[in-house]
């Protein structure tokens, strides 16, 4: 069977995109994914894999909420390590739908510091 130009180029391109999609993925996730050949479908099972479903959705949100509320600065932590946790947790929180005014987050990073 003849390959045209195009056909060379649209396999060229889902080559690259295969690369790429491996690349930037974890060994876990790429062992799931190994058997799809094109990068539509493996982008198709990356979303399955990666969709969330309310019951998942809900976990998160209870954890990160958790993961706020006792939120303490460590003695060896450094202020800029403990603002990035603290932005870190903020982020996955309105990641997921939950977003906390500005008072509130001062006055949670005022009690987790340190009395020293």
């Amino acid at each position: 069977m003849e390959c045209t130009s195009g056909d060379k180029k649209k396999t060229n391109l889902d080559n690259v995109s295969n690369y790429i999609l491996y690349k930037t993925m974890d060994k876990n996730t790429s062992s799931k994914i190994k058997m799809y050949l094109t990068a539509k479908d493996i982008w198709d099972k990356l979303i399955q894999l990666c969709e969330l479903n309310e019951q998942t959705k809900e976990n998160k949100f209870s954890m990160s909420i958790q993961k706020f509320d006792s939120i303490k600065m460590k003695v060896e932590e450094s202020m800029s390590d403990f603002d990035e946790r603290v932005t870190s947790i903020i982020i996955e929180m309105s990641a997921l739908g939950k977003e906390y005014g500005n008072r509130e987050i001062t006055s949670k990073i005022v009690k987790a510091l340190p009395r020293e």
